[in-house]
């Protein structure tokens, strides 16, 4: 299929991919915590006939340096764009910290039809890296809505990796910490999806070292269905933190950090979940729903 891609510089860096026959089905496309503009997957989007729009959401001009009260109104705008381009039907698909951002948009701007949540997170948590006014502590909320922090759950700082200075760590057992000792906070971090109109689809995997993908997905599920609405769930138990779509690239080995899963796992993991996430957008792959 013939695609048109258009670079945006204002109000956030970005990629614009679409079909050139044009959509009316557009996705909004988060990274993670890399900031990245997942470039790739906009493309492979817009060659399954969807626009989708891949920004930078902190980290650029007049952003927060990192992911610390990032504005939920900074999707809800992106939102304004897909719909002034002419979409219908509105889609977010986010990893990891994007996926938080994903579900949380969902929840506060009910023109959003479709969440894809890869790796998710059930609750908010705090900041990762430092603010507009450069600092790292004490925590602050990842998001805020109306100006106002979106209640988080903390980090125990008292946790240390097992592994050795000089390599990658597996975070995951820093978040299992951090729950266990601000179980208080637990609660009104909760991401309420059980408040969302849009259709959620969730992609984990069992081996995610990063932090504990698959137990939150299936919190977020057994929310959705407590409500009586429907979920998605896609996992596999060897999958690792970043599942790959088809027609993606191999990700970049971290030296920072460990994902988990291996790579034949994780391609496993996005081939499952994949004619999930045409047919919830409203493309080819038509599956029956789960949940």
């Amino acid at each position: 299929m013939d695609i048109t891609e258009r670079e945006l510089a204002d109000p956030w860096e970005g990629v614009l991919a679409a079909p050139a026959r044009g959509s009316d089905v557009g996705v909004l496309v988060l990274a993670g915590s890399s900031g990245r503009i997942d470039r790739e997957r906009a493309r492979i989007l817009a060659q399954q006939g969807f626009t989708a729009l891949a920004i930078r959401w902190f980290g650029g001009p007049g952003q927060s340096a990192g992911i610390c009260e990032v504005p939920l109104e900074t999707f809800t705008a992106a939102v304004d764009v897909l719909q002034l381009g002419g979409a219908q039907r509105i889609g977010i698909l986010g990893t990891s910290k994007g996926a938080e951002a994903a579900l949380l948009t969902a929840v506060h701007d009910q023109r959003v039809d479709v969440v894809i949540a890869l790796s998710p997170t059930s609750r908010v948590w705090c900041n990762v890296g430092p603010g507009h006014d450069g600092a790292h502590h004490p925590y602050r909320s990842s998001w805020t809505w109306r100006e106002r922090p979106l209640p988080f759950v903390p980090m125990d700082d008292s946790w240390t990796p097992a592994e050795p200075d000089s390599g990658p760590v597996a975070i995951r057992g820093w978040y299992e910490l951090s729950e266990r000792t601000f179980a208080h906070s637990l609660p009104s971090a909760e991401i309420p999806v059980d408040a969302a109109r849009a259709d959620l689809v969730l992609v984990a995997g069992g081996d995610d070292a990063m932090w504990p993908s698959l137990p939150f997905a299936e919190q977020l599920a057994r929310r959705r269905r407590s409500a009586g609405a429907t979920v998605r769930l896609i996992s596999r138990a060897d999958a690792g933190h970043r599942p790959r779509l088809p027609g993606e690239s191999p990700p970049s080995a971290s030296p920072h950090f460990k994902y988990g899963g291996t790579p034949e796992a994780d391609v496993l993991l996005g081939k499952a979940a994949w004619p999930h996430i045409l047919d919830v957008l409203g493309g080819p792959g038509s599956v029956a729903p789960a949940g």
